[in-house]
């Protein structure tokens, strides 16, 4: 979405005739290659206003993927964390272990409009600030260590807020997986992987 109608030309020509010439090189080169594109722009938009090419976008988008925003995939945030707690020991040579539950509780009830980026910048923030091997409440940027944990809501770990979670989903549902996956817009066959891991039981 952010390229310019030039390099659309290039990268078009590439994608159709399969060759092209390195930079200061004389001879075309054959090339066999897989694109992936990402963008957050609205590309048919563009397309409409003249700002993308037509041909370049037809072209590329053969199989659409599209991923809904982190406020749409709450389930999502737990393991999203996870990942970034990994990722910033190694980078910072650091142990932390975990988040609390209060914490994590604030991060999952919480809409993100910087969506991922937002979420990994949160927990980065929190690396700075935390002295021990539990990011706290009160390590996350000022906006979130002052809110109020909800009363009703208190999971004792990970596991057991997103057993919660799907299980809140499953009774809306009626316990029919495919129309909670549906909704949580994930594949039903990876809701089940969940509810096996977590032994999400039917009460009735």
């Amino acid at each position: 979405g952010e390229i310019s109608q030039l390099l659309q030309v290039k990268l078009l020509r590439v994608i159709q005739e399969r060759i092209y010439e390195p930079l200061g090189g004389t001879d075309s080169i054959k090339t066999d290659v897989r694109i992936i594109a990402a963008t957050n722009k609205k590309i048919e938009k563009l397309v409409k206003s003249g700002q993308f090419r037509e041909d370049f976008y037809y072209r590329i988008n053969v199989m659409r993927i599209k991923l809904p925003p982190l406020r749409e995939r709450r389930e999502d945030i737990p393991l999203l964390i996870k990942h970034f707690i990994r990722r910033f020991n190694n980078l910072k040579n650091k142990y932390i272990s975990d988040i609390s539950p209060e914490a994590l509780v604030v991060l999952v009830n919480y809409d993100f409009p910087g969506n991922i980026r937002e979420l990994e910048n949160i927990i980065e923030h929190a690396f700075v600030l935390c002295k021990n091997k539990i990011i706290e409440l009160n390590d996350l940027p000022e906006s979130f260590s002052s809110k109020v944990v909800p009363s009703l809501i208190k999971p004792t770990s990970m596991d057991q807020l997103e057993s919660e979670y799907l299980l809140e989903a499953l009774k809306r549902n009626n316990w029919n997986r495919k129309k909670t996956a549906e909704e949580l817009g994930i594949h039903k066959t990876t809701l089940w992987r969940k509810i096996k891991k977590l032994n999400i039981q039917s009460l009735s």
